[in-house]
């Protein structure tokens, strides 16, 4: 049995606030205790990635608690901006950063930490980095020229389950993303309103409470665009409430901005439904295609709302194209790579790192 210490950031398994990185992180250390390592988890309290003094202190103190020539497995929210902290234990511990969303490109709410700098760093200071996909991968060479074979992508599983009934009129519309403004549900609502014609209903399943403010913005403009009858929040979901969602639904429909791989989209595909989303970041990887090339689903330029429009359009009249991407998405289920494989190729390369 071969120890291994995971830094995750506190609140890893709160209901009210679910993620995708969350849920990736608790499945591997789930994932490698089956296969025989001995984890140990430990959660960062701070409100990362853009932690105070203390919430470094007490990183600090985790990593000082690690014996020598100890393996870490970080998450990057918590790593990428503490490379101090992981600097002064470069050379007595083993480190790994487990990296869900490269934060170079975002500035700190106080405009003081440099995060592209501050994630270089961190980086750099670690023996191996681990992306959720190809794209993430790509966009850390980019941005730090990170050498080759540091780099690693383990994409994440999928849990097996039932095919989503669906409806005969293909109606039911599921929306599954913290409601933030980086998730362009704004844009969603705006292309609702433009196939208000035809019967639909869209449900909004995620966290409410982290932009208040655009919560507030996107009521409004439901409201004046005459859909806030068809349009439902509900607030974040987990587990067997989060299953009926998905059960439910006809259709997953995202407009984010911005993804590094789109788990929800590959939660999607495990029940058999097509997906409409963004070409951003990672989707189209999540997305894939069937082992006949088939797309289960239809990728539209991020922002648009009129191609959303469009697409839902095309989805919601014509029956043919329904049943293309319904049979294409199911074709598409079966080749999605399960958990326990993720977990395999996690343990691979901590085992690499450790000579």
């Amino acid at each position: 049995m071969t120890d291994v210490h995971v830094v995750v950031p506190d609140g890893i398994d709160d209901p009210l606030r679910p993620s995708g990185g969350n849920v990736y992180d608790r499945r591997v250390c789930r994932g490698l205790a089956a296969i025989g390592w001995s984890v140990h988890e430990h959660p960062a309290a701070g409100r990362w990635p853009w932690a105070d003094a203390a919430a470094r202190a007490g990183l600090a103190e985790v990593l000082s608690g690690v014996p020598r020539g100890g393996l870490v497995l970080l998450d990057g929210l918590v790593a990428s901006a503490t490379p101090e902290v992981l600097a002064r234990q470069a050379d007595r511990l083993r480190l790994v950063v487990l990296m869900h969303m490269p934060l170079g490109e975002k500035a700190s709410p106080d405009g003081v930490l440099d995060a592209r700098a501050a994630e270089r760093a961190a980086l750099f200071a670690a023996d191996a980095v681990v992306t959720t996909s190809k794209w993430t991968r790509q966009r850390l060479h980019d941005l730090y020229a990170m050498p080759a074979g540091r780099v690693h992508v383990v994409e994440p599983g999928v849990e097996r389950v039932d095919l989503a009934p669906g409806t005969a009129a293909g109606g039911e519309l599921l929306c599954v993303a913290a409601v933030t403004s980086s998730k362009g549900h704004d844009v969603l609502i705006t292309a609702l309103a433009r196939v208000r014609d035809l019967p639909w209903r869209c449900v909004c399943v995620g966290s409410l409470d982290l932009e208040p403010d655009f919560v507030d913005h996107l009521r409004s403009r439901a409201e004046r665009f005459d859909v806030t009858d068809r349009v439902h929040f509900t607030g974040p979901l987990t587990g067997t409430d989060l299953g009926d969602a998905y059960a439910q639904a006809d259709v997953l429909v995202l407009p984010s901005l911005a993804e590094t791989y789109a788990m929800v989209v590959t939660e999607a595909l495990a029940r058999g439904l097509p997906v409409v989303a963004t070409r951003v970041g990672g989707v189209p990887e999540a997305l894939g295609r069937s082992a006949d090339g088939a797309a289960p689903g239809v990728l539209v330029p991020s922002g648009n709302a009129r191609d959303l429009a469009d697409a839902l359009r095309c989805w919601l009249t014509d029956t043919g194209r329904r049943h293309r991407l319904r049979n294409a998405a199911q074709r598409r289920r079966l080749t999605l790579p399960d958990w326990w494989k993720t977990s395999l190729l996690m343990s691979r390369i901590l085992t690499e790192v450790i000579g």
